[in-house]
């Protein structure tokens, strides 16, 4: 009789773990059920830029596909070129239901700014693409090539070139160009597309450096012209706008796009998200968004991706040293 009552309980023991397990797997989680919690998506830049869209992109196809199971609620943190958003984040350590994307100010804004993180602090999930950039100026300058830039630039004497983040691939970019070119250039920053756009059709500034997808429609619509595009091959679409390098300026920095967790997040979350993106990249709406938004897909997961950004970082580093931007 005690036996049959001792095999009952042990049964129902048996039967309880089965139930929970295959909760726990229905979640779509490792082992706790993750991810049963709604999500805080921080994007580090104001509406409109390439940070933005790339978040906002990622989470429609997160809904859209039903691969994430709770609601995603979207933030833009932007101040000090994305040291506010992420800042945000270092606060979260621990939290597997804190994410972000990253730029180029993911790297630059720690070498050059007490930031209390480097790109080091958090945990790395994945990059997805690189972004390069186009150089542009109003149509109405009559300016048209990018030796009659350079040309206006150096009988002005000084010129005022607009970018995304105080220290950013933006600034990289237009500094080397200006060096390489031979005439002086103040850089203007900007946390908010929206604004440098009209910074520059108001001659606020004279010309400007931005990812193709946040100014394709004033490229269409003729307000604004490319003269440069600083991708290792012309694009599809604007084959008649010269790559940097076939104008002499080889090897110019380009923007990551990854997706960042933050410091000591669970590594059940980090697997998922992961596992995840993976699934991502591969929908027909990440592939059609990586060709009209002009990226160049490069997929690197976890400690690859770690390593991109080592060697990234080693990178801008030195540049940054050469232009006396890290502090000593």
């Amino acid at each position: 009789m005690k036996a049959s009552k001792y095999l009952g309980i042990a049964l129902s023991v048996v039967l309880a773990a089965t139930v929970a397990a295959c909760n726990q797997s229905e979640s779509g989680g490792s082992g706790s059920g993750y991810p049963n919690k709604d999500l805080d998506w921080t994007v580090a830049f104001g509406p409109g830029g390439g940070n933005d869209k790339l978040a906002r992109k990622l989470v429609d196809i997160l809904k859209k596909d039903k691969l994430y199971p709770n609601n995603i609620a979207v933030e833009n943190r932007e101040g000090g070129s994305g040291a506010t958003g992420w800042g945000y984040l270092t606060k979260k350590k621990g939290d597997g239901y804190a994410i972000s994307t990253t730029s180029g100010s993911f790297i630059t804004s720690p070498l050059v700014a007490k930031t209390g993180f480097t790109y080091r602090d958090f945990t790395h999930v994945g990059l997805l693409a690189s972004d390069a950039l186009f150089f542009i100026v109003k149509k109405d300058t009559g300016i048209s090539t990018w030796q009659q830039w350079v040309d206006k630039a150096k009988q002005k004497g000084s010129v005022t070139i607009a970018g995304i983040g105080e220290v950013n691939v933006d600034f990289i970019v237009a500094d080397i160009l200006a060096e390489k070119a031979g005439f002086k250039m103040a850089y203007v920053p900007f946390d908010d597309q929206g604004e440098l756009i009209t910074a520059l059709t108001s001659d606020a500034v004279d010309g400007a450096v931005s990812n193709p997808s946040e100014v394709i429609g004033q490229l269409d619509s003729g307000d604004l012209v490319a003269l440069m595009f600083t991708g290792k091959e012309a694009l599809p679409k604007y084959r008649d706008v010269p790559t940097a390098q076939s104008l002499g300026y080889p090897g110019l920095p380009t923007m990551p796009r990854g997706l960042i967790l933050p410091p000591d997040a669970p590594k059940e979350a980090t697997d998922w998200w992961i596992e995840t993106m993976r699934k991502v990249v591969e929908t027909p709406d990440w592939k059609a968004y990586v060709e009209d938004s002009f990226l160049a897909e490069d997929l690197r997961w976890g400690p690859d991706f770690t390593k991109y950004l080592d060697e990234t970082n080693l990178t801008f580093e030195i540049i940054l040293k050469a232009r006396k931007k890290i502090p000593r």
